[in-house]
Protein backbone atom coordinates (compact mmCIF):
# COMPACT_ATOMS: atom_id res chain seq x y z
CA UNK A 1 0.00 0.00 0.00
CA UNK A 2 1.41 3.61 -0.98
CA UNK A 3 2.19 5.87 2.04
CA UNK A 4 0.67 8.77 2.60
CA UNK A 5 2.89 11.99 2.86
CA UNK A 6 2.45 13.73 5.57
CA UNK A 7 3.93 17.68 5.94
CA UNK A 8 7.11 18.01 8.45
CA UNK A 9 7.98 21.47 9.82
CA UNK A 10 11.02 21.34 12.02
CA UNK A 11 10.56 24.73 13.35
CA UNK A 12 13.84 25.11 15.81
CA UNK A 13 14.02 27.16 18.97
CA UNK A 14 11.12 29.91 19.50
CA UNK A 15 10.15 32.08 21.85
CA UNK A 16 6.77 30.58 23.61
CA UNK A 17 4.07 31.98 22.17
CA UNK A 18 5.49 31.69 18.65
CA UNK A 19 5.61 28.22 19.70
CA UNK A 20 1.73 27.72 20.81
CA UNK A 21 1.01 30.34 17.64
CA UNK A 22 2.37 28.01 14.85
CA UNK A 23 0.32 25.01 16.24
CA UNK A 24 -2.98 26.51 15.98
CA UNK A 25 -1.80 28.23 12.47
CA UNK A 26 -1.29 24.56 11.96
CA UNK A 27 -4.73 23.57 12.75
CA UNK A 28 -6.58 26.12 11.66
CA UNK A 29 -4.62 25.74 7.81
CA UNK A 30 -5.34 22.02 8.07
CA UNK A 31 -9.47 22.72 8.99
CA UNK A 32 -9.38 24.78 6.01
CA UNK A 33 -8.16 22.01 3.83
CA UNK A 34 -5.11 24.49 2.93
CA UNK A 35 -2.14 22.29 4.27
CA UNK A 36 -2.22 18.42 4.56
CA UNK A 37 -1.50 16.36 7.55
CA UNK A 38 1.58 17.71 9.84
CA UNK A 39 3.86 17.01 12.31
CA UNK A 40 6.13 19.57 13.53
CA UNK A 41 9.41 19.22 15.90
CA UNK A 42 10.75 22.14 18.33
CA UNK A 43 12.87 23.30 20.42
CA UNK A 44 12.36 26.62 23.13
CA UNK A 45 14.34 30.01 23.28
CA UNK A 46 14.36 30.29 26.18
CA UNK A 47 13.47 27.87 27.96
CA UNK A 48 9.88 28.14 29.22
CA UNK A 49 6.95 26.74 31.30
CA UNK A 50 3.88 25.98 29.84
CA UNK A 51 1.18 25.43 31.88
CA UNK A 52 -2.14 23.53 30.85
CA UNK A 53 -5.42 25.62 29.55
CA UNK A 54 -7.31 24.64 32.78
CA UNK A 55 -4.38 25.44 35.59
CA UNK A 56 -5.12 27.93 38.21
CA UNK A 57 -1.78 30.21 37.75
CA UNK A 58 -2.37 32.01 41.18
CA UNK A 59 -2.92 28.66 43.25
CA UNK A 60 0.02 26.58 41.56
CA UNK A 61 2.92 28.24 39.72
CA UNK A 62 5.45 30.00 41.65
CA UNK A 63 6.01 32.89 39.23
CA UNK A 64 8.54 34.54 40.88
CA UNK A 65 10.92 31.25 41.06
CA UNK A 66 9.68 31.35 36.56
CA UNK A 67 11.46 34.90 36.65
CA UNK A 68 14.19 34.27 38.86
CA UNK A 69 15.67 31.24 36.52
CA UNK A 70 14.98 33.06 33.21
CA UNK A 71 12.14 31.39 31.78
CA UNK A 72 9.33 32.10 29.17
CA UNK A 73 6.03 31.58 30.65
CA UNK A 74 3.32 30.74 28.08
CA UNK A 75 -0.40 28.75 28.50
CA UNK A 76 -1.00 25.83 25.95
CA UNK A 77 -4.02 25.45 24.10
CA UNK A 78 -4.43 21.61 25.44
CA UNK A 79 -4.87 20.77 28.72
CA UNK A 80 -2.67 18.74 31.31
CA UNK A 81 -0.19 19.85 34.05
CA UNK A 82 2.95 22.22 33.69
CA UNK A 83 5.66 21.20 31.89
CA UNK A 84 9.32 22.65 31.39
CA UNK A 85 10.66 22.73 28.19
CA UNK A 86 14.57 22.90 28.48
CA UNK A 87 16.88 20.00 27.38
CA UNK A 88 13.72 18.51 24.88
CA UNK A 89 12.50 17.60 21.52
CA UNK A 90 8.86 19.09 21.28
CA UNK A 91 6.75 17.41 19.15
CA UNK A 92 3.13 18.35 17.73
CA UNK A 93 0.88 16.36 15.30
CA UNK A 94 -2.32 18.28 13.21
CA UNK A 95 -4.87 15.72 11.42
CA UNK A 96 -8.58 15.73 10.71
CA UNK A 97 -10.50 13.92 12.90
CA UNK A 98 -12.09 12.28 9.92
CA UNK A 99 -8.87 10.86 8.65
CA UNK A 100 -9.32 7.09 8.46
CA UNK A 101 -6.50 5.93 10.71
CA UNK A 102 -7.80 8.39 13.62
CA UNK A 103 -9.77 6.82 16.11
CA UNK A 104 -13.20 8.78 17.13
CA UNK A 105 -12.15 8.48 21.28
CA UNK A 106 -9.39 10.71 22.59
CA UNK A 107 -7.98 7.70 24.58
CA UNK A 108 -7.54 5.71 21.29
CA UNK A 109 -6.20 8.48 18.73
CA UNK A 110 -4.04 9.10 21.59
CA UNK A 111 -2.34 5.80 21.49
CA UNK A 112 -2.17 5.71 17.88
CA UNK A 113 -0.43 9.13 17.31
CA UNK A 114 1.71 7.57 19.98
CA UNK A 115 3.27 4.95 17.89
CA UNK A 116 5.33 7.00 16.25
CA UNK A 117 6.99 8.10 19.90
CA UNK A 118 7.20 4.49 20.68
CA UNK A 119 8.97 3.85 17.66
CA UNK A 120 11.51 6.21 17.96
CA UNK A 121 12.35 5.65 21.16
CA UNK A 122 13.02 1.95 19.64
CA UNK A 123 14.88 3.56 16.96
CA UNK A 124 17.61 5.00 19.65
CA UNK A 125 16.84 1.26 21.07
CA UNK A 126 15.62 2.07 24.52
CA UNK A 127 12.72 -0.12 24.96
CA UNK A 128 9.62 1.59 26.04
CA UNK A 129 5.79 0.82 25.93
CA UNK A 130 2.68 2.26 26.88
CA UNK A 131 1.31 3.14 30.34
CA UNK A 132 -2.10 1.49 30.46
CA UNK A 133 -3.75 2.33 33.96
CA UNK A 134 -5.43 -0.75 35.31
CA UNK A 135 -7.01 -0.39 39.08
CA UNK A 136 -9.33 1.82 39.85
CA UNK A 137 -7.31 3.97 41.73
CA UNK A 138 -4.62 4.37 39.05
CA UNK A 139 -7.59 5.17 36.49
CA UNK A 140 -9.31 7.86 39.46
CA UNK A 141 -5.50 9.54 40.01
CA UNK A 142 -5.56 10.56 36.08
CA UNK A 143 -9.13 12.40 36.32
CA UNK A 144 -8.01 14.18 39.49
CA UNK A 145 -4.12 14.65 39.58
CA UNK A 146 -2.86 15.41 42.65
CA UNK A 147 0.47 17.28 41.35
CA UNK A 148 0.59 20.38 39.22
CA UNK A 149 3.76 18.94 37.34
CA UNK A 150 3.04 17.06 33.89
CA UNK A 151 5.52 14.49 34.44
CA UNK A 152 4.45 13.45 37.57
CA UNK A 153 2.26 10.45 36.54
CA UNK A 154 1.82 8.88 33.00
CA UNK A 155 -1.81 8.92 31.38
CA UNK A 156 -3.38 6.92 29.19
CA UNK A 157 -1.00 5.22 26.61
CA UNK A 158 2.03 7.78 27.84
CA UNK A 159 5.14 6.33 26.87
CA UNK A 160 7.18 4.72 30.14
CA UNK A 161 10.64 3.22 29.68
CA UNK A 162 11.66 0.87 32.67
CA UNK A 163 8.57 2.33 34.82
CA UNK A 164 9.29 5.47 34.27
CA UNK A 165 7.15 8.14 31.92
CA UNK A 166 9.71 9.47 29.64
CA UNK A 167 7.24 11.47 27.17
CA UNK A 168 4.50 13.64 28.03
CA UNK A 169 1.52 14.65 25.68
CA UNK A 170 -1.76 16.87 25.64
CA UNK A 171 -4.23 16.77 23.34
CA UNK A 172 -6.98 19.22 21.84
CA UNK A 173 -9.63 19.17 19.21
CA UNK A 174 -11.12 22.06 17.39
CA UNK A 175 -12.54 22.82 14.28
CA UNK A 176 -12.98 19.04 13.36
CA UNK A 177 -9.01 18.96 13.56
CA UNK A 178 -6.67 17.08 16.55
CA UNK A 179 -4.09 18.80 17.55
CA UNK A 180 -1.51 16.68 20.14
CA UNK A 181 1.69 17.94 21.36
CA UNK A 182 4.12 16.69 23.92
CA UNK A 183 7.61 16.74 25.66
CA UNK A 184 10.38 14.04 25.15
CA UNK A 185 12.96 14.95 27.65
CA UNK A 186 16.65 14.67 26.77
CA UNK A 187 17.97 15.63 30.29
CA UNK A 188 15.89 17.26 33.25
CA UNK A 189 16.83 20.00 35.87
CA UNK A 190 14.39 18.75 38.46
CA UNK A 191 15.19 21.01 41.43
CA UNK A 192 14.48 23.86 38.83
CA UNK A 193 11.77 21.93 37.70
CA UNK A 194 10.30 21.75 41.39
CA UNK A 195 11.02 25.43 42.02
CA UNK A 196 8.05 26.15 39.51
CA UNK A 197 5.54 24.92 41.61
CA UNK A 198 3.76 26.57 44.83
CA UNK A 199 3.19 23.76 47.73
CA UNK A 200 1.34 23.56 51.18
CA UNK A 201 5.12 23.21 52.81
CA UNK A 202 8.68 22.27 52.58
CA UNK A 203 8.21 18.99 53.06
CA UNK A 204 5.28 18.13 50.74
CA UNK A 205 7.53 19.37 48.18
CA UNK A 206 10.57 17.18 49.23
CA UNK A 207 8.33 14.37 49.11
CA UNK A 208 7.08 14.91 46.16
CA UNK A 209 10.74 15.91 44.55
CA UNK A 210 11.21 12.44 45.65
CA UNK A 211 8.63 10.17 44.64
CA UNK A 212 8.81 12.08 41.11
CA UNK A 213 12.52 10.54 40.55
CA UNK A 214 10.54 7.11 40.70
CA UNK A 215 8.05 8.50 38.06
CA UNK A 216 9.87 10.49 35.74
CA UNK A 217 13.41 9.77 33.48
CA UNK A 218 15.31 11.53 30.45
CA UNK A 219 16.35 9.87 27.86
CA UNK A 220 20.40 10.35 29.06
CA UNK A 221 19.72 8.68 32.07
CA UNK A 222 19.18 5.11 30.31
CA UNK A 223 21.67 5.44 27.54
CA UNK A 224 24.87 5.02 27.38
CA UNK A 225 25.62 7.49 25.26
CA UNK A 226 24.24 11.04 25.43
CA UNK A 227 21.81 11.53 22.56
CA UNK A 228 21.72 15.11 20.95
CA UNK A 229 18.48 16.88 19.90
CA UNK A 230 19.62 16.59 16.29
CA UNK A 231 19.86 12.44 16.75
CA UNK A 232 16.78 12.74 18.87
CA UNK A 233 15.15 14.41 16.13
CA UNK A 234 16.26 11.82 13.50
CA UNK A 235 15.04 8.97 15.64
CA UNK A 236 11.88 10.16 16.08
CA UNK A 237 11.07 11.58 12.57
CA UNK A 238 11.99 7.80 11.57
CA UNK A 239 9.40 6.44 14.36
CA UNK A 240 6.67 9.26 13.05
CA UNK A 241 6.85 7.63 9.62
CA UNK A 242 7.01 4.15 10.58
CA UNK A 243 4.37 4.08 13.54
CA UNK A 244 2.18 6.08 11.68
CA UNK A 245 2.92 4.52 8.23
CA UNK A 246 3.72 7.51 6.53
CA UNK A 247 6.13 9.51 4.37
CA UNK A 248 7.44 13.19 5.76
CA UNK A 249 8.06 15.49 3.31
CA UNK A 250 9.87 18.84 5.20
CA UNK A 251 9.05 22.40 4.62
CA UNK A 252 9.37 26.05 5.12
CA UNK A 253 6.64 28.43 6.06
CA UNK A 254 6.30 30.76 3.60
CA UNK A 255 6.80 34.76 4.87
CA UNK A 256 3.15 35.19 4.37
CA UNK A 257 2.94 31.86 6.59
CA UNK A 258 5.39 32.99 9.24
CA UNK A 259 3.87 36.76 9.34
CA UNK A 260 0.26 35.04 10.19
CA UNK A 261 1.65 33.06 12.94
CA UNK A 262 3.56 36.08 14.12
CA UNK A 263 0.50 38.12 14.66
CA UNK A 264 -1.38 35.50 16.75
CA UNK A 265 1.41 35.40 18.86
CA UNK A 266 1.73 38.89 19.77
CA UNK A 267 -2.27 39.63 20.01
CA UNK A 268 -2.75 35.72 21.90
CA UNK A 269 -0.16 33.79 23.34
CA UNK A 270 1.89 36.80 24.11
CA UNK A 271 -0.66 38.65 25.86
CA UNK A 272 -1.37 39.01 30.05
CA UNK A 273 -5.05 37.93 28.84
CA UNK A 274 -4.25 34.62 27.46
CA UNK A 275 -1.72 33.35 29.99
CA UNK A 276 -2.68 34.51 33.56
CA UNK A 277 -6.76 35.06 33.44
CA UNK A 278 -7.80 32.12 33.54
Amino acid sequence: MEKETWRFIDSGRRDPAFNMALDEALLFWHSENKIPPTIRFYGWNPPTLSVGYFQNIEKEINLDAVKKHGLGFVRRPTGGRGVLHDQELTYSVIVSEEHPEMPKTVTEAYRVISEGILEGFRELELDAYFAIPRTEKEKQSLKNPRSSVCFDAPSWYELVVEGRKVAGSAQTRQKGVILQHGSILLDLDEDKLFDLFIYKNDRLRERMQRNFKQKAVAINELTKEKVTIEEASEAFKKGFEKGLNIHLEPYELTEEETEFVEDLARTKYATDEWNYRR
